[in-house]
């Protein structure tokens, strides 16, 4: 039977205006403290259960990794870790955490000024250092216990990693340099970002342990995109840079083949989009307007 071209055009129109007529995103921030007297509070990671796993400065100026469930901070700290300077200075901070609440992050040792990888489950802490590495900075953990992060070789190179059980694979981007592997799914997708052959900006990519699949905020401009967490049911969050000085940075959800900007009102120039869960909660930071200190935030999806 053949169909007439007033019929396929029909059914093209109702299929745009359905597609036209989908409701957007909406986003409801709230803002992310661990304790009364903390200074800063930063959230990198949160699991299906809302958990967060992040870092949070006391008032003495001293930085603890923290996991918080509701209202329930749990408090970490290491031996061997610096203690204050904010964790981009290597003071001990989580990021990446599962549905047993299971957490990895690292920091840099007192002794031998390298990062120090860890996980830390059930109480415990366990080392987390790619074999013969100069540091090792894990960021990533899904519910098969699986690994991902970055680490440096003998000659201060850096490479994203994966680690399944004992067995350390190294991860890099053909044609770019410095690559970091931040994020993992149950799937085993793993988000990686590296720097570009020019080494003007940073290339991200979805990788399934075989391609690499762009990922590319369309408003990314200067410094370019970032890639951080993948849930499991496809989406992405992550952060995007809109100039080549760091001053301006967006946060960003990938849903749906669309990429949507995640901004903290408080601070919608100075926002970073770190952890996503399958429910579309996001967790994040943002420098309000005038301030140094970032505050963490969560988001809600609607």
């Amino acid at each position: 039977m053949k169909r007439s071209i007033l019929g396929v055009l029909l059914v093209l129109t109702f299929v745009a205006v359905g597609i036209a007529a989908a409701p957007p995103l909406t986003f409801t921030f709230s803002d992310v403290h661990s304790t009364r007297t903390a200074t800063e509070t930063d959230s990198y990671g949160v699991n299906n259960n809302g958990v967060i796993a992040g870092d949070y400065v006391d008032a003495k100026g001293v930085q603890h990794a923290m996991i918080l469930a509701g209202t329930k901070v749990t408090t970490v700290n290491h031996a061997n870790c610096v203690t204050s300077g904010g964790s981009a200075a290597g003071a001990i901070a989580f990021y990446g955490i599962n549905t047993a609440d299971a957490v990895v992050g690292w920091c840099k040792d007192t002794v031998t000024a390298q990062a120090d990888g860890f996980m830390y489950a059930k109480g415990k802490l366990t080392a987390v250092n790619f074999p013969k590495s100069t540091g090792t900075e894990p960021t990533g953990i899904n519910d098969k216990g699986w690994i991902v992060g970055l680490y440096f070789d003998a000659a201060k190179v850096q490479h994203g990693f994966l680690k399944k059980g004992t067995k350390y694979t190294s991860i890099d981007v053909t044609g770019d340099t410095s690559a970091a592997a931040w994020g993992i799914n149950n799937a085993g997708d793993i988000t990686v970002y590296a720097v570009n052959a020019a080494g003007t900006a940073y290339d991200s990519f979805l990788y399934n342990g075989k391609t690499f699949k762009k990922i590319s905020d369309p408003k990314a401009a200067g410094l370019g995109t970032v890639v951080h967490t993948p849930n499991n049911k496809g989406d992405i969050c992550g952060t995007y840079y809109a100039n080549s000085t760091s001053t301006e940075t967006h946060g960003f959800l990938f849903h749906g083949g669309k990429y949507y900007n995640v901004d903290d009102p408080k601070g919608p120039t100075l926002s970073r989009n770190d952890g996503l869960n399958d429910s579309l909660e996001m967790v994040g930071r943002y420098t309000p307007t005038g301030k140094t200190n970032s505050v963490g935030f969560k988001v809600t999806t609607k």
